[in-house]
């Protein structure tokens, strides 16, 4: 039975890193000038920098926009991760166990 089980855990977790590399996000600074496309396993895929939108003379403007777009980045991939494992958790389960799945989301 727990052998059973421990080896549907990896095949869900391997589903769940290819569930997550196939999520694809974007995350834009609230002036519009750094767009950056990345997937759910971290992987930055785009950055596009409007430079109409920036002085490029003012580095440190830069390096904050990035880094605020770079954070609210990391806020959503955490937030699409813990969904996720929610999801492989309640399928892990097996049948009968009641509310304890309710436990997860």
């Amino acid at each position: 039975m727990f052998g059973d089980l421990m080896g549907n855990m990896e095949e869900k977790k391997a589903q769940l890193q290819e569930t997550l590399g196939n999520l694809e996000m974007q995350e834009t600074s609230s002036d519009g000038a750094i767009s950056i496309k990345f997937n759910g396993l971290r992987e930055v895929l785009d950055v596009s920098i409007d430079l109409s939108k920036v002085d490029t003379s003012d580095g440190e403007q830069l390096e904050d926009l990035l880094l605020v777009t770079l954070n609210k980045m990391q806020a959503r991939i955490a937030e699409a991760e813990e969904a996720e494992n929610k999801k492989m958790i309640k399928d892990i389960l097996p049948p009968g166990l009641g509310g304890l799945g309710n436990m997860f989301g």
